[in-house]
């Protein structure tokens, strides 16, 4: 259980004719912009905040511009029980997904949780049942499916005609965890991406991994996803980098689809193609539209809409979430293993 103490009282926050009263757990770095986006929408009322740390709830009330009702508590359990409460977004640590995510469903509350949904496949596949059985929308927020340019790539890459590999690179200084090692917290992006794209998952995975800032904890990894056909991923994800890289890629006979965050031009096809005796031929750069949206608005209004419906997120349900905790846990287990190769 969560190390949260007694509720709070009451103040100010919400918007007006909502349709969804939804309660968000943890405040921290990115919980304040599940605030920001609920909040802006106007099929959702905020009614219940919940954060273990006073400061945390201080501070995302005085980002209110008036006061506005709403419950704000330190005790996770009040604000699930809070009787507005529809839906739930959590934002805790990934090590109390399981606990949190379960007894919210069993007050027959929708939820959108943070990635990963859980850390074993075991307790990822007993989530994902309970949500049918109590017939509630269970939800992942795995936000690069939802981004403009990941959505324009999949649609690009039958343009690279013959696929050959892939790769991806995610690395900064920081920010450091220690609830769970840097694969876990940063692969799944790229996994999500490239699975996304290809319309399949891997079918083995290689991994190895090295600490150098926390005692057993991997801060820098190196990985293998090996897709049907023998198609191959090359991967790297480190917190322990300067050289911030955002950036994953996909080769073709005909080119490379590249998605590069960090780029004027986030998302290209680099063109080209050998001729003879290998020389280059038809090289070229296409620049590929991208809308200007912000991912996790589209995750907030693809949640709400899966709410009113009842019906279960075509991108990013927990179904969907327990297939990558299934990647990542083979991926540990590779790592734990020395490299060995672990079948999916």
């Amino acid at each position: 259980m969560m190390p949260f103490a007694e509720p709070l009282v009451s103040s100010g926050l919400t918007t007006a004719t909502a349709t969804t009263g939804v309660a968000i757990l943890g405040l921290g770095r990115w919980g304040v912009h599940w605030l920001r986006n609920f909040r802006q929408h106007s099929q959702a009322r905020v009614v219940a905040l919940c954060d273990p740390h006073g400061p945390n709830l201080d501070r995302a009330i005085a980002s209110f511009e008036r006061p506005e009702p709403v419950f704000t508590t330190t005790d996770w359990r009040s604000a699930i029980a809070h009787p507005e409460v529809e839906a739930v977004i959590i934002v805790t640590p990934a090590s109390t997904h399981a606990e949190v995510v379960a007894a919210a469903l069993d007050r027959h509350l929708h939820v959108l949780v943070e990635k990963p949904l859980t850390l074993t496949v075991e307790s990822a596949y007993d989530l994902c049942a309970k949500a049918e059985q109590v017939d509630r929308q269970l939800m992942v927020d795995h936000n690069y499916l939802f981004h403009p340019a990941v959505i324009a790539g999949r649609e690009a890459v039958a343009s690279l005609g013959n696929l050959r590999y892939g790769y991806a690179t995610r690395s900064h200084l920081g920010p450091v965890r220690g609830d769970v090692d840097v694969m876990w917290d940063l692969a799944i992006h790229d996994v999500a991406i490239l699975n996304h794209w290809l319309g399949m998952m891997p079918e083995a995975v290689v991994a190895e991994g090295q600490s150098w800032l926390q005692v057993g904890i991997a801060d820098n990894v190196w990985a293998r996803l090996i897709y049907p056909g023998g198609l191959e991923m090359r991967m790297h994800w480190a917190w322990n980098n300067p050289d911030k890289q955002r950036r994953c890629g996909l080769v073709g006979d005909r080119g490379t689809l590249i998605f590069d965050e960090l780029a004027t031009n986030p998302l290209v096809i680099q063109k080209g193609t050998f001729g003879i005796n290998f020389q280059p031929e038809q090289v070229g750069t296409e620049v590929l539209a991208v809308p200007q949206a912000e991912p996790l608005a589209a995750v907030c209004d693809h949640f709400l809409r899966s709410v009113r419906s009842n019906s279960p997120s075509s991108v990013s349900s927990g179904w969907v979430g327990l297939e990558l905790v299934r990647v990542l846990v083979g991926l540990k287990r590779s790592m734990d293993l020395r490299g060995a190769r672990i079948e999916l």
